[in-house]
């Protein structure tokens, strides 16, 4: 891991109005070093366990930014920007087969999917990754989003890795379900 990178958005007001209590997000995201840049390999099980590594590490810093117990947590969602010497499926091989468990257990639980993203790109990419309630995907008032940008990652031999976390949905929010 070259560096570990955190974001906590908290919105007081919208067009003028409290938010009360305020909404919270929060984006960490780790640069690391891939290990298949640069070649083809037929096997990617290694980046399951690593992608559960890092998600472990990533969840419990954004539970503790986000300052609350983690069954407070009530929304998530996750993200990666491979390095133009990788392939999008590396972050398929990070971000699904083991990378859901840890999150769910930093946050108390996680009834529904993590939704995410993925793409390949340049340092100072950007990504936009959407956020839903935990434990109900169908709960209009948390869908959401937080974009992430690294000026100096990814490198082409790096992965930028996001977890997202957030309470209270979008501010202000009335769409209902």
């Amino acid at each position: 891991m070259r560096k570990i990178v955190s974001q906590l958005e908290e919105t007081l007001s919208e067009c003028g109005r409290p938010v009360e209590p305020a909404t919270k997000k929060v984006a960490v995201t780790a640069v690391i070093k891939n290990p298949y840049a640069g070649r083809y390999v037929e096997d990617l099980t290694p980046l399951y366990d690593l992608g559960a590594e890092v998600s472990k590490i990533l969840a419990e810093r954004g539970v503790a930014l986000l300052g609350v117990a983690p069954d407070q947590v009530q929304s998530y969602g996750k993200g990666a920007i491979i390095g133009t010497d990788g392939e999008i499926e590396h972050s398929a091989a990070l971000l699904h087969p083991r990378f859901g468990a840890p999150v769910r257990a930093a946050v108390g639980s996680g009834k529904d999917i993590i939704p995410g993203t993925k793409k390949v790109g340049a340092a100072g990419s950007t990504i936009v990754m959407p956020m839903t309630n935990k434990d109900n995907i169908w709960d209009f008032d948390h869908m959401d989003s937080i974009e992430v940008t690294i000026p100096d990652a990814p490198k082409p031999d790096e992965i930028v890795i996001s977890v997202c976390l957030g309470i209270g949905g979008r501010p202000l929010h009335r769409v209902g379900k």
